[in-house]
């Protein structure tokens, strides 16, 4: 499936470029960032090349670029899971550059996605994602995205290189997140109708 184009203050996330090869390439040969996402560092630009022509094909995966300058820093994709029964579920994945880590890039990048998926998108119940207890930066993503921690799951991922570990797993209800946005409305616009009867001079007289 193709995703639409998605735009936030700092970020484009779009779909995958030819030229785009050098930009994946400069993040995924990382130690930090592949091993973290659950695959292997790409060990030579031909490697990316390969791996960027299945972005390309594949079409749910979103190269996460600056929106500014246009470089690619990160990835994110989107992709059905199969695991909740009656719910239509989609569950979410991301890389990002270290170089970029602790600068709300991959958050501010999760729930345009989130938006997307329940505001855009028909018929999505729900949003899961998961993490190895050890990745503390992706939990706070997920933890700031609003996913709510479910379970986790004993020896259940088996890494690039063979190794067992946890997975922690979250998920994000479409009715809850609706919900929340509701919430968030009638409170902006009470606050919207403080602010003007305080601008209109209904602000009492100060105490003497």
């Amino acid at each position: 499936m193709q995703y639409e184009r998605l735009e936030t203050e700092r970020l484009i996330l779009r779909g995958w470029q030819a030229q785009d090869r050098e930009d994946l390439y400069e993040y995924a040969h990382s130690p930090e960032v592949g091993p973290m996402a659950g695959w292997a560092p790409h060990p030579d630009r031909h490697a990316s090349s390969e791996i960027l022509k299945a972005y390309i094909e594949c079409g749910d995966i979103w190269a996460v670029s600056l929106r500014d300058s246009g470089k690619v820093i990160g990835q994110l994709r989107m992709y059905p899971d199969e695991n909740r029964g009656k719910y239509v579920a989609r569950y979410l994945s991301y890389a990002l550059s270290a170089d970029y880590w602790g600068h709300g890039y991959m958050t501010e990048a999760v729930k345009a996605v989130i938006r997307y998926s329940f505001e855009d998108l028909k018929g999505i119940d729900m949003l899961s994602v998961f993490h190895s207890p050890d990745n503390l930066r992706t939990k706070r993503v997920i933890e700031k995205c609003g996913f709510k921690y479910e379970l986790t799951l004993k020896d259940a991922y088996v890494g690039y290189d063979g190794k067992l570990s946890d997975s922690v797993c979250y998920c994000l209800m479409k009715s809850d997140y609706l919900r929340q946005n509701h919430k968030m409305r009638l409170k902006a616009e009470d606050e919207g109708e403080q602010t003007a009867s305080l601008s209109n001079g209904s602000c009492p007289a100060p105490l003497r």
